[in-house]
């Protein structure tokens, strides 16, 4: 079972849980624990082979990542914990996890929040992922992770997320990387479904003003999930919303959510 920890409020029944992004941890929610707990019960995860998950790697996980196994790496987890339905809260390839998990026990999801949500890759990051094949097994993943994170966070008001990234990137290893970064390729007709299937399950984007890479094709999502998206963008602010926006993010989120109580 992959690591996990708990932040208990007695006096509520709703659950929020977090999914990182790809080379983060759990560690980059530390921002959003006070004021969540505050009016949920939290429950923070790392996907395998991060953070505190990164210990089981080599006796667990020996089989491919698919986005399939990695939503049931979660739901293993709220089964464990015996959690009926919780709202969940990604950032980044979190977002593709839950949305995943959705598709797969959307009676577990009460809702979702997607945050610097990925739902197409543009050319741009096309590019980025055809690069990343031809030297992954050349390069040492960090110069790749680092390249990568200065794409798609270039600004200097990112810096503080771009680095946040990098110091949790080194604590995974160079197989590890491979085996996430080879997700890459069932993730377009992943996402292209996503784009199509509008799920009966309240979904709040939350990007920021800065995040080239991705914020247009959700607009495009939203403009056409009229039932259940809504999207807000926090301004000056790029692809880890979370974490530069911490304040604009935690107000934003946990009203939508106490609307949803």
């Amino acid at each position: 079972m992959i690591s996990y920890t708990i932040y208990k409020n007695e006096a509520s029944a709703e659950w929020v849980t977090f999914v990182h992004g790809a080379g983060g941890s759990s560690s980059i929610w530390f921002k959003q624990i006070r004021d969540f707990q505050k009016h949920f019960n939290v429950l923070l995860l790392d996907l395998r082979g991060h953070g505190n998950s990164n210990e089981q790697i080599k006796t667990a996980f020996k089989q491919k990542y698919t986005f399939k196994s990695i939503a049931n790496d979660v739901i293993e987890v709220i089964d464990y914990l015996q959690i009926k339905s919780s709202h969940f809260v990604g950032i980044s390839l979190g977002s593709i996890v839950i949305r995943q998990l959705a598709e797969m026990y959307p009676t577990r999801v009460k809702s979702m929040i997607l945050g610097g949500a990925i739902l197409k890759m543009n050319f741009r990051s096309q590019i980025l992922m055809r690069l990343g094949n031809m030297f992954k097994y050349v390069l040492p993943y960090l110069v790749l992770y680092k390249f990568f994170a200065f794409v798609i966070m270039p600004k200097k008001n990112h810096k503080n997320s771009r680095l946040l990234f990098i110091n949790e990137a080194k604590k995974l290893y160079q197989k590890e990387f491979i085996k996430w970064f080879k997700l890459t390729a069932e993730i377009n007709p992943v996402l292209r479904w996503f784009r199509q299937v509008e799920l009966d399950i309240p979904t709040l984007y939350v990007m920021g003003e800065e995040d080239y890479m991705f914020l247009p094709a959700v607009r495009q999502v939203v403009a056409n999930h009229v039932k259940t998206a809504e999207l807000f963008v926090i301004q000056n602010c790029g692809h880890v919303v979370n974490v530069e926006q911490p304040v604009v993010f935690n107000e934003t989120v946990i009203g939508y959510l106490r609307q949803r109580g």
